[in-house]
């Protein structure tokens, strides 16, 4: 067992395959075999039977016309010749050679009894219970028996040979045939196996840690399934790598940044070349403020990357939230020199959610569009609703700039910025939309961004509407 277990699984396959078809063609060729004997012994006995029965009217007619069987010792030949001579060859038989047996050999086993079971002439054996016998009749009295021993085994040498031609043939079919299988057997193990134990040797690698490993996708079957996942799942180790080191880079990054403002600030005011005054501390402050908010984005990214932040839900009235974040974020967007324009329904669209959270959301969306459109341009709000499904529908629109589109899909990823540089003036540390998609799903919802008709980005949210009684 111990040694099974330490074989290669195409090894165990192979011997798996070719034990199971070793065994039925072995089966079958044996089945064949006994089949086939016993049949032939049967018809054997069959002819031997239609032998003697076409031998009792020369009988019937020989006893009736010497009234005893003593012709028959007296002259052996005569047996011979009611035994395998056809009437009309019984002129010819005069002039022949008795020939020792028949086709079948049944002659050499047949016996002539008197009406008493008496031994007449014939094969000599011992009578078995198993013999098979025909009465002889003349004149409706039984005058005599024949007996015939049924072939228990192919003793007659054309028949032996016949057999034994049967028998090299069975073997030698099943020779081929395992040999067959083995060959079947070695393609199995070889081409199911192979890509199994590509996918293994790749796995391992993968394991340690080379994630740009891949191997070939070949055909639709479980084998290719599993190549096709593996290569996805590949894929997505290696990009999460690629994201975890470009998000310790972007960390790292944004921390020196004010770190390194701070610390030459205050070494500055240590050396004296800097005054410590109202500006200096302001400029201080601000710097710690920064790094306040930095930590903050942080730490609710990674709450809302595995849902742990506390969500207090309710319903609650989404254009009425909508409303209340515009009008508080007005003097942000006033700064800016950008216009906020909302189209909200008159009645309330009932959400099941948290106020807190969504006003986040808003937030964040608001912030977005102050940090990366150009001054004096314009923001459009709109709310909608639609039945089937039952989902609220908020659609943010920004004036230019613009996202490439194929720039749009990774708007969403961590730390990521459309301009390539870290310009902290330019815009915040790319955790906003982010937070805003971990939000939005928190809540069963969807977010995706698009291309804006005033030429910049379009964010759409879809919540679904609170049921109600809910």
């Amino acid at each position: 067992m111990n040694r099974l277990a330490r074989m290669s699984i195409s090894t165990r396959l192979f011997i798996a395959v070719l034990a199971v078809a070793a065994a039925a063609v072995v089966a079958a060729g044996f089945a064949s075999h006994r089949s086939f004997t016993h049949g032939f012994l049967g018809y054997l006995n069959k002819l031997a039977i239609e032998r003697i029965d076409s031998a009792l009217p020369r009988l019937e007619a020989a006893y009736a016309e010497h009234g005893s069987w003593e012709f028959l010792r007296e002259q052996p030949r005569n047996w011979i010749r009611l035994m395998i001579r056809n009437a009309e060859d019984d002129l010819r038989a005069e002039h022949e050679a008795p020939p020792i047996s028949d086709l079948t050999g049944a002659f050499l086993r047949v016996t002539l009894l008197d009406a008493e079971h008496l031994f007449v002439i014939g094969y000599p054996g011992q009578l078995d219970d198993d013999r098979i016998e025909r009465p002889i009749r003349v004149n409706g009295q039984i005058v005599g028996w024949l007996s015939l021993a049924p072939f228990q085994s192919v003793t007659e040498v054309g028949a032996q040979r016949f057999e034994r031609a049967q028998q090299r043939a069975t073997w030698l079919i099943v020779a081929a045939a395992i040999l067959l299988a083995a060959a079947i057997a070695w393609w199995v193990a070889r081409a199911v196996l192979l890509p199994i134990r590509r996918v293994a040797r790749a796995t391992h690698e993968l394991a340690g840690g080379n994630y740009a490993r891949r191997v070939p996708e070949i055909g639709e079957d479980e084998v290719g399934q599993l190549s096709r996942d593996f290569n996805h799942l590949a894929l997505t180790l290696e990009r999460n790598e690629t994201l975890r080191r470009e998000f310790m880079a972007d960390i790292a990054h944004e921390l020196r940044t004010p770190l390194g403002i701070l610390h030459g600030e205050l070494e500055a005011i240590e050396d004296g070349i800097r005054p410590f005054s109202r500006e200096a501390l302001h400029s201080l402050q601000s710097e710690v403020g920064q790094l306040n908010k930095l930590v903050s984005d942080l730490n609710d990214l990674a709450l809302t990357d595995v849902a742990a932040l506390a969500y207090r839900k309710e319903n609650i009235d989404l254009a009425a939230c909508v409303a209340e974040v515009a009008e508080r974020y007005a003097p942000r967007l006033a700064q800016h020199a950008l216009q906020l324009q909302c189209a909200l329904p008159t009645q309330p669209v009932m959400v099941f959610a948290d106020p807190a959270r969504l006003r986040q959301l808003l937030h964040n969306l608001l912030e977005n569009s102050c940090r990366y459109t150009d001054s004096g341009g314009q923001l459009q709000w709109r709310l909608d609703t639609t039945g089937h499904p039952a989902e609220a529908i908020l659609r943010c629109e920004d004036s230019a700039p613009g996202v490439a589109v194929e720039l749009l899909p990774r708007l969403f990823d961590r730390f990521y910025r459309v301009e390539g540089s870290r310009n902290r003036a330019s815009g915040g540390a790319g955790l906003g939309l982010a937070i805003c998609r971990n939000i939005v799903q928190a809540h069963d919802g969807q977010i995706e961004a698009a291309t804006s008709s005033l030429g910049g980005l379009a964010i759409t949210i879809r919540l679904p509407l609170a049921r109600s009684g809910a």
